[in-house]
């Protein structure tokens, strides 16, 4: 077992380059200089992973990643109490047959974890409070993106769950998704998805089920296939279709300003639509190729 204590300066993180033999590693209120990665690739199989108290990453406009994970079987979690607080930028995960639990992580004005080529990983009651970015500037703050993955499963989250856009990258099948029992709140969006204009994919067996939303200013739940260089253009296609997907005990409110359901599409069939109700905003008159069974 290692634990790393603070001292704030680089030399600090020297010790874990010896992480590889270590079965667990506890990071007790370190402090990562700006411009540099928390390496944590290339644990030990089974490696635990513990951050205690406070861990800062020092700030700096860089491509990152703050933190990055690689191994198999590795449990990463927080104690309580903690938080990781990444005063702009993104920590990047990438994983196989692992669990990251009850970390709280604090203000992210872009992406927060990227998950990219992970086979079978958890996600537990992770907290992300990017509230700061209200007033200072948060943008396209993300919280999981998730790609080329397989096994990836989300539960006890607070922040809102979009899929897409899905089209015109390497790889553009999304499938057998499940986003469980969390709480959105002071979103612009709620559940969403989203697919490319004129691009080709797949989105298939997806399940949103048990989601509260509160407060939520654009859309309670929005599903649209129209999306082009990040905008919506109205108009849908077939490219990508959105097929066997389930929305049920989908509740909450929409701001007065926003809408509470949008449903946008051109190829869009065999939904599950059951016990929602999200109120408090409009009601939209823009929807197109609603599925059997579903509203809007």
């Amino acid at each position: 077992m290692y634990v790393m204590p603070l001292d704030n300066n680089e030399s600090d993180l020297e010790p874990i380059k010896n992480k590889a033999g270590c079965s667990t590693i506890i990071l007790n209120n370190i402090a990562v200089p700006a411009g540099t990665t928390l390496d944590l690739t290339k644990l030990k199989d089974g490696t635990h992973v513990i951050f205690q108290g406070k861990t800062p990453l020092g700030y700096k406009e860089w491509e990152g990643p703050l933190i990055s994970f690689t191994g198999n079987n590795l449990l990463i979690e927080g104690a309580a109490g903690h938080s990781i607080d990444c005063q702009g930028e993104r920590c990047a995960h990438s994983l196989k047959n692992s669990n990251i639990k009850k970390l709280n992580v604090l203000n992210t004005p872009v992406q927060a974890f990227s998950i990219n080529s992970v086979t079978n990983l958890g996600v537990y009651d992770v907290h992300l409070d990017n509230s700061l970015g209200d007033t200072k500037g948060g943008h396209n703050t993300d919280a999981f993106d998730v790609g080329s993955s397989n096994g990836v499963y989300i539960s006890g989250a607070r922040w809102s769950w979009s899929i897409g856009s899905v089209g015109g990258r390497s790889d553009n099948v999304v499938k057998t998704v499940r986003i469980l029992n969390s709480a959105i709140s002071n979103s612009d969006n709620g559940v969403r998805i989203k697919t490319v204009s004129g691009k080709t994919g797949s989105v298939s067996d997806v399940k949103y089920d048990g989601i509260t939303l509160t407060n939520i200013a654009k859309y309670g739940i929005v599903i649209e296939q129209d999306y082009e260089n990040g905008s919506p253009t109205g108009v849908p296609t077939s490219g990508v279709p959105i097929t066997d997907v389930t929305i049920n005990k989908v509740t909450g409110t929409v701001n007065s300003s926003g809408t509470n359901v949008y449903i946008l599409c051109a190829s869009c069939k065999n939904w599950t639509w059951t016990n929602n109700k999200v109120t408090g905003g409009k009601k939209s008159d823009k929807c197109k190729g609603v599925p059997t069974g579903a509203s809007c």
